[in-house]
């Protein structure tokens, strides 16, 4: 810990090795990779802890938002990142029985980007890992699970791990739980989490683009079933929504009736649902949302799914994340970087995401309860809403989901100064 800190030393686990920062993050992801680089680019000395060795899973969230290419252009990356192998949807289109109806218009934000980027995560976060490696506060720590939390009379004050080389404990001003909707540190911390309830699940999995294919990521709405396709380049990502808890019927159905489902969805790739070769290449997304009544306890913030799981639909939780990071990033530099952190500090994070997480939540559980939840109890025909045929129609409207979609509700802006070298 650096000169002047305020700790309490608690016992350290027994072999552990210690590290000391101005604050330890827990969880990799999007959350936590953008604060630590945002704490560490103003100064503040910065351990974030990944439990994997690397960034490559699949079917994580793979959408950049306008919003958050709004923040990397603040920060000078935005031309950088932007060589990284993406897609660009400037608008989003939906398939509802035989209709086809365009839903967003992206390209009139008031953005530098008006489209989202369609970019694999890991590609995102190594991108964020290389910055933050530029600044000497910044510390990450791949391979390295952290187990518990580290009390000492009633505030947090470190983080207690498994890393490559044996047991870790990491002490720090303040902890930051960023692991995601399955925290370990939410749950360590005995946090109180309102659950909220999803009717769906989702299966992801790929199959192969040709380079005839259409361009566009589409949603496909009919009769008891709904799939969307991303465009990835060289493959299709593909989500196929299920009603919750369905998966073991449609495994007992077989495989090549889970492939006649998919042929018949997207007929433009019935071709290669033989791909398919086993369940394997079918991954499972539990949805889940909730959200934390309060995001702190002393010496202890959750930001992202740590603090709000959200639903998958309109694909902004990693939005939401990372704006949850600026959030945090802007309001706690100075004190974490001066040594005087307070609870109220915390406090003011919660204060100013707070609210557009209930009202983003509350439009996707709307969502979820009243088109997605019936929609997949029909057996009859579907056909577009009057308000999706006047958003089709009037291509003025088509700015309004956009910006729900692509900016959010009050967004976040990099006010933190870079810190001299």
């Amino acid at each position: 810990m650096a000169q002047g800190a305020a700790l309490t030393e608690p016992a350290t686990a027994p072999d552990a090795r210690v590290l000391t920062a101005h604050c330890a993050i827990a969880g990799g992801g999007p959350a936590g990779m953008m604060l630590g680089v945002l704490l560490a680019r103003a100064g503040v000395e910065v351990v974030v802890l990944e439990k994997h060795a690397d960034f490559l899973r699949d079917f994580r969230g793979d959408t950049v938002h306008p919003s958050s290419l709004q923040v990397i252009h603040e920060l000078r990356w935005l031309e950088e990142f932007l060589r990284l192998p993406h897609q660009e949807a400037r608008s989003l289109s939906a398939q509802i029985g035989e209709e086809t109806v365009t839903i967003a218009d992206f390209t009139h934000l008031p953005t530098r980007c008006g489209f989202i980027a369609l970019m694999p995560q890991w590609d995102f976060l190594n991108f964020l890992a290389e910055k933050g490696a530029r600044y000497p506060g910044f510390k990450l720590l791949m391979r390295a699970e952290v187990s518990n939390i580290v009390e000492d009379a009633g505030r947090v004050v470190g983080l207690r791990a498994t890393a490559r080389d044996g047991p870790l404990d990491v002490r720090a001003d303040l902890i930051v739980g960023a692991d995601g909707r399955t925290s370990v540190v939410r749950e360590r911390a005995k946090l109180a989490v309102r659950a909220f309830g999803a009717p769906m699940d989702v299966l992801w999995f790929r199959l192969s683009r040709l380079a005839q294919d259409r361009q566009d990521t589409m949603g496909r709405f009919d009769a008891g079933r709904i799939f969307i396709t991303i465009n990835r380049g060289d493959y299709w990502q593909c989500g196929f929504v299920i009603p919750k808890g369905s998966l073991e019927r449609i495994r007992a159905e077989g495989l090549p009736a889970f492939r006649d489902d998919v042929a018949r969805l997207a007929p433009a790739l019935r071709d290669r649902v033989a791909e398919i070769v086993d369940w394997d290449m079918v991954k499972l997304l539990t949805v889940r949302v909730d959200r934390l009544d309060k995001w702190h306890r002393p010496g202890l913030l959750c930001i992202g799914d740590a603090a709000h799981a959200m639903s998958p639909v309109g694909g902004i939780g990693i939005n939401l994340a990372i704006q949850d990071a600026v959030a945090a990033a802007n309001i706690l530099a100075r004190p974490l970087r001066e040594r005087r952190l307070r609870d109220v500090d915390l406090q003011a994070v919660q204060r100013r995401r707070e609210f557009p997480t209930r009202a983003t939540q509350a439009l996707q559980v709307f969502v979820q309860n009243r088109i997605i939840s019936p929609l997949l109890g029909r057996s009859e025909t579907v056909r577009p809403p009057l308000a999706l045929r006047l958003l089709n129609s009037v291509p003025f409207l088509r700015r309004i989901p956009a910006r729900v979609l692509g900016l959010g509700i009050r967004p976040e802006h990099v006010r933190v100064q870079e810190a001299p070298p």
